[in-house]
């Protein structure tokens, strides 16, 4: 996992190029009036992010299932991207299948399996990437795919890629910066209940965050976004114990009235627990802050399964899961 970790950056080059030579011929000629990404767990967080990243530029709406059911208003104006590392996720099977029946434009992202057949089979495009690894660790290939099928299909920028491409940039020079806060939350987090914020745009970050602490390191936590969580989490605060630990994931691109509530919101929070950390962002655009923090709490999350005794590969949970729903 930790080699995994620390090809991220090099992730994000070996996308672009997969993304380069990825057949999409036709999908400009479509004006589709709204998109799906179809996904879970560590498939389907690029989606979210890449709908966050784009919702001020995108020219049609984003709209994320995980689940085994689908919108009403797919229809054959839709683009709908499946994305299932395995290409065999449960759900995601089911959504693509009920969504071609519609009539939508299907765009498959997967490294094989039943999604790759099922897309051959029907003359639809599909982006094969790398497998044989965790899902989670492979976020860099989602995003870059994700990010070149809705700029071919004319919904973001067509230099949006090249944005993508900067931010291993940014992650090679930070590096020492980047395992030193990670160090730092790792100890922070421990034998804690962990609480993660940031403003509403950063949202996919968070969750993604969450999504590694508990597959990485085993340990539970949540999350909340400002100003949202001001208007009901908050006041659980008073309810707020020293085992509590808050994280603010605090970006350089927010507002001032946000970056107000942030501040506030800690000195509320520091009333109920001394355990409060701030992680500054970094980078010259939304992107590249994204996948700094993204970089730092991955690094972050093996340090904590290390302090916690935890093997970060470990997912037999959900291999029981899956195996008991295959007898029914």
């Amino acid at each position: 996992m930790e080699k995994l970790v620390a090809q991220f950056p090099r992730h994000i080059s070996e996308a672009l190029e997969i993304a380069r030579s990825a057949e999409l011929s036709g999908l400009k000629e479509y004006s589709f009036t709204n998109v799906v990404i179809c996904g879970m767990g560590g498939s389907g967080i690029g989606g979210k992010m890449v709908a966050q990243w784009f919702s001020e530029q995108s020219k049609a709406p984003i709209y994320l299932v995980q689940d085994y059911d689908i919108p009403g208003f797919i229809s054959g104006k839709t683009l709908f991207i499946a994305s299932s590392y395995s290409g065999n996720t449960e759900e995601t099977m089911t959504a693509v299948q009920k969504a071609a029946k519609l009539g939508a434009k299907i765009v498959g992202v997967c490294s094989g399996g039943e999604l790759y057949k099922f897309c051959l089979e029907h003359a639809f495009h599909v982006v094969k990437v790398p497998g044989g690894n965790p899902p989670r660790t492979m976020l860099a290939f989602s995003v870059v795919q994700l990010v070149n099928i809705l700029s071919n299909a004319r919904i973001i920028p067509a230099d949006a890629l090249t944005k993508i491409d900067k931010c291993r940039n940014l992650l090679n020079k930070e590096l020492v910066k980047i395992k030193e806060e990670a160090k730092k939350l790792a100890a922070f987090a421990r034998e804690k209940q962990l609480i993660l914020y940031s403003t509403s745009n950063y949202e996919a970050v968070i969750v993604r965050a969450r999504q590694q602490f508990n597959e990485n390191s085993k340990q539970l936590c949540w999350h909340h976004v400002i100003p949202e969580m001001n208007h009901n989490e908050l006041v659980g605060w008073g309810g707020g114990k020293p085992s509590h630990a808050a994280v603010f994931f605090v970006s350089k691109f927010i507002s001032e009235r946000n970056k107000l509530r942030l501040l506030i919101t800690r000195d509320t929070v520091l009333q109920h627990t001394p355990h409060c950390m701030l992680i500054d962002g970094a980078g010259e655009n939304l992107f590249e802050e994204s996948f700094y923090f993204i970089h730092i709490v991955d690094w972050a999350s093996l340090f904590l399964a290390e302090l916690n005794n935890a093997d970060p590969i470990d997912i037999k949970v959900i291999d029981y899961l899956k195996d008991q729903l295959s007898k029914l």
